[in-house]
């Protein structure tokens, strides 16, 4: 079971930037592939942005051009650089695998919240 502890999170205004980390356990971070998530209040979790374990990515069409996953399987670690930042990107971020995630790996996730 992959543990993930997810940092980076904060206020900040419209228009700013936030750049989260999550760094995970085990020995098998570069075999997998790996996503953002969120869930804003009231609404389900929803993914936000994936990246596999080749490297490509794949983003939620609210965040495209304004996103930016990344990892480092050195340092088993995965990054989501947040630009441009909208009052809807208000929510609790978290990662886990993607394209599916485990069930048993959600951390505590990381507040981002934006205000207008």
């Amino acid at each position: 079971q992959v543990q993930l502890v997810e940092s980076g999170g904060g206020l900040v205004q419209a228009g700013g930037s936030l750049r989260l980390s999550c760094v995970a356990s085990g020995s098998r971070f570069s075999l997998n592939g790996m996503g953002w998530y969120r869930q804003a209040p009231g609404k389900q979790r929803e993914l936000v942005a994936g990246i596999t374990s080749g490297g490509s990515t794949n983003y939620a069409v609210s965040v495209k051009g304004r996103f930016t996953i990344s990892r480092d399987n050195a340092k088993n670690t995965v990054y989501l650089q947040m630009n441009s930042l909208k009052p809807e990107d208000t929510a609790v971020y978290y990662c886990n695998i993607f394209p599916r995630a485990f069930s048993g790996s959600w951390g505590q996730g990381t507040q981002v919240t934006v205000s207008s």
